[in-house]
């Protein structure tokens, strides 16, 4: 169980809700006080499986229009000057994208669907998918399923009530992908995304639906951000390799950034102890680090190598490209490292973890990666 990772992010509510002096003395009281749901768990039904056919489950699919999150199109800031015009995939391809976490409520351990949702979290979720989701609109298809998250405390708890709902949200999702599967062209071939909470179920999701089965041979990559993944114990029970060469297909990218001097002392002692996908604990054992400038395992690139940090707007509901912004390192123990700390807004996270940024930070980077490895991929024989 997970419960530990995503103390970072609850952590940097709490500061507003209970002040930084009492965090500092009381902080996984205080979080889990604030954040693990007070409601009794209330046993999630599982969806028809025909839910997905109806188009308010989803955030992103086609036919939606101008008024789908994941197609947003930032622009660049001021003059592009000699950047070149990004290139457009020469095939057709689809995307299936799984939004983080934007339920918080303690009223209960996953968010609701009916009635519209929870209107906050739909609220945040469709900013999170203008923000990450967006890198991928090249695709032809973007699918970004509506699913009945796990709350933030779900994280955070020992008790079954926090597993049952991360297993509850993860139901949804592949009943989303199933139905995603049976929509696109057998013969389109598929990026799966996500971040966060999004990319601890595409984790799950890649080794339960897509290993060992021919649907393996369409996926041109899986970017799993802000979630780590294992090299020895999340990679073989996926059955997909880490991506080593900018052009390869068929392989895995993921990423935690940090500004420097980095803290990560949270998240790297929540990832030793916290079973990978074949049951065991990572340890002190690296994660995997994807240089997002390069499309490399590992590595340095110089902030000339990125080609436009997404900077939003403190409403998070806009911003602007800004090339040059940040480098990118990989140190020894998986985490990306981007220099002193960027202004990216009010959401940096204690220890100058740019989780939330994860993806923003290298949209057009992202961008051009999924674009070459489109181009790259093809059907097998």
């Amino acid at each position: 169980m997970a419960r530990k990772f995503l103390y970072i992010v609850a952590a940097c509510i709490i500061l507003v809700i209970a002040g930084g002096f009492a965090l500092a003395l009381f902080p996984g009281q205080l979080t889990r006080l604030a954040m693990v749901p007070s409601a009794a768990f209330t046993p999630v039904k599982p969806l028809a499986a025909n839910a997905y056919e109806d188009p308010k489950l989803w955030y992103s699919r086609p036919g939606i229009g101008t008024s789908d999150p994941a197609r947003w199109q930032p622009a660049y800031a001021g003059d592009r000057g000699l950047l070149p015009t990004p290139a457009e995939p020469k095939q057709r391809f689809a995307v299936f994208f799984v939004h983080p976490t934007s339920f918080v409520s303690r009223a209960a351990w996953n968010a609701p669907l009916d009635n519209g949702g929870d209107p906050e979290a739909e609220r945040i979720a469709k900013i999170y998918l203008r923000g990450m989701a967006s890198p991928f609109n090249a695709a032809t298809e973007i699918w970004a399923p509506r699913y009945r998250q796990a709350t933030m405390g779900a994280f955070l708890t020992d008790a079954p009530e926090g597993k049952k709902a991360v297993d509850a949200a993860y139901a949804d999702v592949r009943e989303a992908f199933r139905f995603f599967l049976s929509s696109v062209d057998p013969k389109t071939p598929i990026v799966l995304a996500g971040h966060s909470q999004g990319a601890l179920h595409l984790k799950r999701l890649i080794a339960e639906e897509v290993k060992g089965t021919p649907l393996a041979g369409r996926v041109v990559a899986a970017y799993v951000i802000g979630w780590p993944v294992s090299p020895l114990h999340d990679l073989p029970a996926m059955g997909i390799p880490a991506c080593t060469a900018a052009d390869q297909t068929g392989c895995v990218l993921s990423w935690s950034s940090f500004a420097e001097p980095a803290d990560p002392s949270l998240v790297l002692d929540a990832y030793a102890v916290t079973p990978a996908l074949d049951g065991k604990l990572p340890g002190t054992e690296p994660m995997l680090c994807t240089n997002p400038l390069t499309g490399l395992t590992g590595g340095t690139a110089p902030a000339s190598a990125n080609l436009g940090t997404l900077v939003p707007e403190d409403s998070m509901q806009n911003g602007t490209l800004q090339p040059g912004l940040v480098p990118a390192r990989c140190d020894m123990r998986g985490l990306l490292l981007i220099g002193p700390p960027p202004e990216m807004g009010s959401y940096v996270l204690p220890g100058n973890n740019y989780h939330v940024y994860d993806l923003p930070l290298f949209w057009a980077n992202t961008k051009a990666d999924v674009t070459r490895r489109v181009d790259a991929w093809k059907p097998a024989n």
